[in-house]
């Protein structure tokens, strides 16, 4: 495999941006090589206005193998040094205003599901596995995944797919509640991208503010209508509510502007 290049692509398809692991050799693992490209995407992705959503999906047929654990032995950056980088990349795409949908095909494992569930949409190919194998090499869930999973199915299934290192079917992490919806083999990424675009046809101010409430989570009732007030408050003042409102009425799709 003389053109072998392990890192991670990004193609811009209009408002939606469509952002890769692509290491064939170690299954789309968090190697160096990946993670670093994934940094300046993100970087990249972040800073374009003209992106309203954010596709997250894996080559060679899936997802992402989890940390390069064949690489813990020969790295230029400790472990340790290592693991703050990639909290910070996790925080970014979890954070960022602008929706993200996972697509994911073959597998997500370990640290691969970690990223997965970074996303506000996880959609899965029917025949995909889904595993927190890091008790299996005597690790703790990271990248987020015990707040993640367990914001999606409870924190007694957490524990149990976390501390037995269970292996989950792509039907059962539907009925849990990990992933919200199953494609045909090979039919991930399509779906995902329709339903970034759906994300996309949104207003993406009313859409980046829901996003950062959903975030603060958990909240009581008096914190949610002190923030919900604030930000509202903004959006009343927006000329996307103003084209939100002409377009109702003119019966036609809004063309939103993010301001």
């Amino acid at each position: 495999m003389s053109d072998y290049n392990p890192g991670a692509t990004l193609e811009k398809d209009g408002a939606i941006a469509i952002l890769t692991m692509d290491d064939v050799k170690k299954r789309n693992a968090l190697s160096q090589a990946v993670v670093s490209d994934m940094e300046r995407h993100v970087a990249d992705i972040m800073a374009d206005d003209a992106i309203r959503a954010v596709v997250l999906t894996g080559a060679n047929g899936t997802f992402c193998a989890g940390g390069d654990i064949s690489g813990f032995d020969d790295m230029d950056m400790p472990l340790r040094r290592r693991m703050p980088r990639l909290q910070g990349l996790a925080a970014k795409i979890a954070h960022s205003e602008k929706p993200v949908v996972s697509a994911i095909e073959g597998g997500a494992f370990g640290g691969g599901l970690s990223v997965a569930l970074l996303a506000d949409q996880v959609i899965s190919a029917d025949n995909a596995r889904f595993c927190a194998s890091f008790a299996k090499i005597g690790l703790m869930p990271d990248v987020g995944l015990l707040a993640t999973l367990t914001a999606r199915v409870g924190i007694g299934r957490a524990k149990e797919i976390c501390m037995l290192a269970e292996d989950v079917a792509a039907s059962d992490a539907l009925a849990d509640g990990m992933v919200d919806e199953l494609t045909a083999p090979g039919q991930a990424l399509t779906r995902a991208k329709e339903v970034a675009a759906e994300f996309a046809a949104m207003g993406p101010l009313a859409v980046g503010y829901t996003k950062a409430m959903t975030m603060r989570w958990p909240m009581t009732l008096v914190q949610e209508l002190a923030w919900e007030g604030q930000l509202q408050g903004v959006l009343f003042s927006t000329d996307d509510l103003q084209e939100g409102r002409a377009a109702f009425f003119e019966k036609r799709k809004p063309a939103f502007k993010g301001k």
